[in-house]
Parts: C-alpha cells; sequence; structure tokens
C-alpha cells in the first residue's frame, strides 16, 4: 500500500489554537483540533489508485450528505482529506452550496469532487436537458467548472446502465469538460449492476454499499475482482451499517473496527463515512491512523453479523411479497437515517422522493406478508417512518 503525503497544514496546529477551538465547538476533541499529537508535521495516509482514472485518493475520503457545519469540512480538508462526496438532492441543494463556499478560494488541484444525479425511468421525453440543467446547477453550487466524478445515482436496474440515451449523455458531460470521469452508486443488486458497468465500458467508478453485514459477499466481491480487471474504480459507503450496533439504534457502532474491516480489501481505493461532528472524524481519524484489525475489532464484528442491525441488504425480495408493492428497501433506508444516524431530514427527503401513497400499508395493517431476510419486522418500521413526511422542515433536523 503506498502511502501519500498530504502538503498542508493539520487544523489548528499550536495548542493554544486547540484550546480555544475547543470553547469554540464543544464537540471538538483536541486530536481534531491540533492535528496528530499537536505535531506540525502534516499527516500521511495510506493510498490507493482509484482505477483507470489514474487519481491517486487517500483510503479515508469524506462523504458529506449529512454534514452541515462547513468546520467539520475544513477539519477534513486541513487534516489531509482530498476527497468530497455529495450529491444534487442533499439536504436540497444546501450541501452542494456548503462545499461550493468552503473550497471557493481554495486551489483546484487541492481537492476533488464527486457529485451525483437522480432521474426518473423510464427516460422522459425531455431526459437529456433536465439532466444537463441538474448537472449545471450542481458546477453552479459548487462553484466549479468540473467535478473529477459525475455519478448517476442510485441506480437500481441494469438497464438504466446501459441505456444508450444515458450512455450518449455521460459522455457528452465528459466531452464538455463538465465532468472528468463517470461514475454509477447502487445499493442494491451490486454484483449485477458491477457487470453491468463493465459491459457498458464508459464507467470509471463504481460507489457502492460495503460492509462486514453483506449477506452476498462472496459474490459481491468476485464482481468487484471482474470490475478491476476492466479498470473500474471502487469507491464504498454505507460501511458502518447504519452506525448503530442494535435494531433500536440506541448504541452507536464501533466505527473503527467498520472502516478497517472494508480497509481490508485492497480493491476498495477509498471509503466516504458520512461523519458530521467532530467526534465522529476523530473516530476515523484513530482508524487511518492504525488500519490494521486487532484481534478484538475482528471478534466484535463477527459477533454482530448474526445480530439484527439497521442496515437492510436492499435486496428487493419484499417487493413481491409486498401487496402494495411498495419501494421497500428505500423506505428501510429510510429508517435507517432516522434511527440510525439519527437524521429525520434525510428519512423524509428519501421518503418524498419515492411518490409513496397517502396511507402506505392501509389495505394490508397489521397483515403483513412481508417475511424480511434479514429479519426485519417491516410493517413496524414502516408504521414508525412514514410520520417523517408529514414533518414540517422547521423541526427536522
Amino acid at each position: 500500500m503506498k502511502t501519500g503525503k498530504v502538503n498542508r497544514r493539520d487544523f489548528f496546529r499550536w495548542s493554544a489554537t486547540a484550546g480555544v477551538g475547543s470553547l469554540l465547538f464543544p464537540n471538538v476533541s483536541a486530536s481534531t483540533v491540533s492535528g496528530s499529537s499537536g505535531s506540525s508535521k502534516a499527516e500521511e495516509y495510506p493510498v490507493r489508485i482509484l482505477g483507470r482514472t489514474g487519481l491517486e485518493v487517500p483510503v479515508l475520503s469524506m462523504g458529506v450528505m449529512r454534514a452541515d457545519n462547513s468546520n467539520v469540512v475544513r477539519a477534513a480538508y486541513n487534516a489531509g482529506l482530498t476527497f468530497f462526496d455529495t450529491a444534487h438532492g442533499y439536504q436540497g441543494g444546501r450541501n452542494e452550496e456548503m462545499l461550493g463556499r468552503f473550497f471557493s478560494d481554495k486551489p483546484r488541484d487541492s481537492f476533488q469532487l464527486a457529485t451525483k444525479g437522480k432521474f426518473d425511468y423510464p427516460l422522459s421525453e425531455h431526459f437529456e436537458e433536465e439532466f444537463t440543467a441538474l448537472l449545471d446547477l450542481s458546477l453552479k453550487r459548487l462553484q466549479t467548472d468540473h467535478v473529477e466524478i459525475f455519478y448517476i445515482h442510485a441506480i437500481e436496474r441494469t438497464e438504466i446502465i446501459t441505456d444508450g440515451r444515458v450512455v450518449r449523455l455521460l459522455k457528452k458531460f465528459r466531452e464538455d469538460g463538465k465532468i472528468r470521469y463517470i461514475g454509477v452508486s447502487s445499493h442494491a443488486n451490486k454484483p449485477e449492476m458491477i457487470d453491468a458497468a463493465i459491459s457498458a465500458e464508459i464507467y470509471d467508478v463504481f460507489l457502492l454499499s460495503y460492509n462486514f453485514k453483506l449477506e452476498n459477499l462472496r459474490e459481491t466481491d468476485e464482481a468487484i475482482e471482474r470490475g478491476v480487471a476492466a479498470g473500474l474504480g471502487f469507491v464504498a459507503m454505507k460501511t458502518m451499517t447504519g452506525g448503530v450496533e442494535d435494531a433500536g439504534g440506541k448504541k452507536k457502532i464501533n466505527a473503527r473496527a467498520c472502516l478497517k474491516w472494508v480497509w481490508q480489501n485492497k480493491n476498495i481505493a477509498t471509503v466516504i463515512p458520512g461523519f458530521s461532528n467532530f467526534t465522529e472524524f476523530d473516530e476515523c481519524l484513530a482508524a487511518v491512523r492504525q488500519p490494521e484489525l486487532t484481534a478484538a475489532e475482528k471478534e466484535y464484528l463477527a459477533l454482530l453479523c448474526g445480530r439484527e442491525l439497521l442496515y437492510c441488504q436492499q435486496c428487493g425480495k419484499c417487493r413481491d411479497a409486498c401487496a402494495e408493492h411498495l419501494p421497500i428497501p428505500d423506505m428501510m433506508r429510510a429508517y435507517m437515517y432516522a434511527y440510525g444516524y439519527r437524521n429525520a431530514g434525510l428519512a423524509r427527503e428519501t421518503l418524498l422522493e419515492l411518490n409513496l401513497p397517502q396511507n402506505a400499508c392501509s389495505s394490508c395493517g397489521k397483515n403483513c406478508r412481508v417475511k424480511c431476510t434479514s429479519g426485519f419486522d417491516v410493517a413496524s418500521k414502516i408504521a414508525a417512518i412514514t410520520p417523517v413526511m408529514h414533518v414540517p422542515d422547521v423541526f427536522l433536523t
């Protein structure tokens, strides 16, 4: 594994400034604020090559989705992280705007940006102009003329990846210089999705949910191997299985162990944990500074493998069993955002994109026919999460 030097000084490097920072930001620990044990030397992180893009990225990057405080982005940037992931729809566009403001006075070669865009399928008559307008708005928000990676977002069907109109437009984005590399993100059916991306021959990066709880881990790893052989670079998300180690969402998971487990796979170039405060960022930094799994961490993860967590496998088997054919995997993801991430706003945003009926589950009530392979009580989780759609934004975090 290579190690790359980061040519920026640590955030608030002097101890005196670290003390002030702790007063201004109560959640900031000394290690985050002062850098590596108060040293003025720039940190070194393991780096990997992101497939045929040739981009050299630290194994730890930042998923900005939940962050609404630019000081957390600043801490990550000044600690040496260079790769930042967002999306057009995060926080109603405010996430991209925050990044744009933060990076507006930073050298463009000192950071790399990835964003994502969704579209309806089957494609509308005006798909090309609508999706072009989406990307253009993202670039405007980010205050840049290009992003390193642009993903088609949360894809669940292989035919979308290979659709001729989608492929042609993505190629045009690249030819116009708006994006450097083309990506696809997916939570579901990952082996099939990866193979579709390989066959399309235009995708450079694949962003996938990847963690120790995957039931089809062997098949996913084999597909990743095929992707790497074809030149794809892989980025991992949802590495912490919802952020908690119990189905009730009451106890935080050991983030260090989760990240270290992912880094065992040399085919994963980087991970994008969604830390949104300084305490969470400290956990990520502690992991990357000592990235080898300890015996205790291995035992901890092994114990969790047989326990119901909040992470939905996104296998989609529940859809056919549901009398109303609800998008249950997406609803379970919203449940995870609310009860694992403690982010009801993100849960609401996810649910509203689904165009759900007013009274989901009204025809079945307690007689739900869905038998989740992960053991989820689907009916109770739907009953617990759907009310968030009707809560005004002002009351959500």
